[in-house]
């Protein structure tokens, strides 16, 4: 029994490393077991500090200044991210002047974008700059420091630069969606940036799977009410703390 346990417990943490988050209903099916068990597990691996529980499953232990490189954040929920993208392209309109964010949730949009050759991007994101290019979308790419591990364009040199445009759009990334905090990221230059592009944008839309609903960076970018939250998230329990200030939009499942 002591081996089905560990087999159980191995699995989680297998699911937990892929996604960043486990549902607690999921794994009932996954695992083939009854919830009483799941939730035993998920109580052994938390007193074992190896996740943290949350309503409806676990997440990640994090800090608030941790933050994953490029190449670990591509291939986590790259399904969700590709659903949350072709929504967030669904909002873009012809002749419009967009903002995208340096990110891989950004990233993502720029394989539906390719009927969209009438638009303007602006962006801090070098490869997502040379991925436009790619699909003859005219570019502007922000100059200032390179960010080693988000590959961001930041630095104050960037928010002064970022005054004297307008955007009808602004697509973000963020490292946490909270009730209470609203969204952060880890790093306050990266946020300086961000809160600079919403200032300057008719609308603003922040790109967050389920793993980064509840989570808790450093620096706050701005409160729920800035901006529209494109999520792969359907649980209505979930939502309902996020739907109170500000309206959700779901990728499809």
């Amino acid at each position: 029994m002591k081996v089905l346990t560990e087999e159980r417990q191995q699995a989680i943490i297998k699911q937990l490393n892929r996604d960043g988050i486990v549902k607690l209903q999921e794994l009932v099916q996954t695992l083939d077991c009854s919830i009483s068990t799941v939730r035993r597990d998920l109580q052994e691996l938390e007193d074992q500090g190896k996740l943290v529980r949350v309503h409806g499953g676990a997440t990640q232990i994090t800090t608030l200044q941790s933050e994953p490189g490029v190449l670990e954040k591509s291939s986590k929920n790259v399904q969700a991210k590709q659903k949350i993208a072709k929504l967030a392209v669904q909002q873009i309109r012809a002749d419009e002047v967009i903002y995208l964010d340096a990110g891989t949730s950004t990233e993502a949009m720029i394989p539906f974008m390719t009927t969209l050759s009438s638009v303007l991007v602006v962006t801090n994101g070098v490869q997502l700059a040379s991925k436009l290019a790619d699909i003859n979308v005219k570019t502007y790419l922000l100059g200032g420091e390179l960010k080693n591990t988000t590959k961001a364009i930041i630095g104050a040199d960037v928010v002064e630069t970022i005054k004297n445009f307008r955007f009808n759009r602004a697509f973000m990334g963020v490292n946490g969606v909270h009730p209470k905090y609203g969204f952060t990221t880890p790093d306050p230059n990266e946020a300086a940036v961000k809160r600079a592009v919403l200032a300057q944008s008719e609308l603003g839309y922040f790109l967050a799977d389920k793993s980064k609903l509840n989570e808790l960076s450093f620096a706050k970018v701005a409160e729920l009410g800035a901006g529209v939250l494109l999520t792969d998230e359907h649980d209505k329990e979930v939502l309902q703390e996020f739907d109170q200030t500000k309206r959700i939009m779901e990728a499809e499942k």
